[in-house]
């Protein structure tokens, strides 16, 4: 059994897509069973699609790309804690966690997480997110990322300040986290988005591996 739990979403026309963002479009450009020589496949979506990174340039005219996050946050120890029975994720809910004093990776699951495991089509606006001042916690606590089981860290329609206070203080935001099978607890991240040169957020591969308590 493998020790690394792949917490991606599968990118598929299927797959949830924030308002306003294209559709994804997944098609075979060439195609062997119309006797084409190869395999060859064109994908059309937003950088913001499936699982993903958002970086400072998402909420911030001067801030940085992609290109820009650290490897050294993206990858190392992380903690997952459970948040299951809530609607919105208050700054209390987060302190009530005790997490370890050197927790600098978050990665919440809450009931969202059930709506990839139905399978749900139709993107939801009831999720579950981050107030401000939840955001301000994470910050005023020194955590470097913070992960997210639906598309967004913030409200639907919510206040803009829950970005901007993470990425204004260089907090890795990854949204579209698909936490169904993983225990709370202890785990290493490796999460790696494209990188994509001038873009403020990309799609990402974020794998955890089990470590001991």
């Amino acid at each position: 059994m493998t020790d690394y739990l792949d917490i991606s979403l599968t990118i598929s026309p299927d797959l949830p897509h924030w308002p306003g963002s294209p559709a994804i479009e997944l098609s075979r450009r060439r195609d062997m069973d119309r006797g084409d020589p190869v395999n060859d496949s064109t994908l059309v979506c937003g950088v913001h699609t499936g699982t993903h990174v958002d970086a400072p340039l998402h909420f911030l005219a001067d801030g940085t790309d992609v290109t820009h996050l650290s490897l050294d946050v993206l990858i190392g120890p992380a903690v997952v804690a459970e948040l299951s029975d809530l609607e919105v994720i208050a700054a209390r809910d987060l302190e009530a966690l005790n997490l370890p004093a050197d927790t600098r990776r978050l990665l919440l699951r809450t009931r969202n997480s059930a709506i990839w495991q139905r399978g749900d089509r139709e993107f939801l606006t009831d999720f579950v997110a981050l107030t401000v001042e939840a955001a301000q916690w994470v910050v005023g606590r020194g955590i470097r990322l913070i992960g997210v089981d639906y598309l967004s860290v913030q409200i639907f329609q919510g206040d803009p300040q829950t970005h901007i206070a993470l990425l204004r203080a260089g907090v890795v935001i990854v949204e579209g986290l698909n936490l169904t099978e993983v225990a709370p607890g202890p785990y290493e991240l490796i999460c790696l988005p494209l990188k994509l040169a001038g873009a403020e957020g990309a799609p990402a591969r974020a794998v955890l591996r089990k470590v001991s308590a």
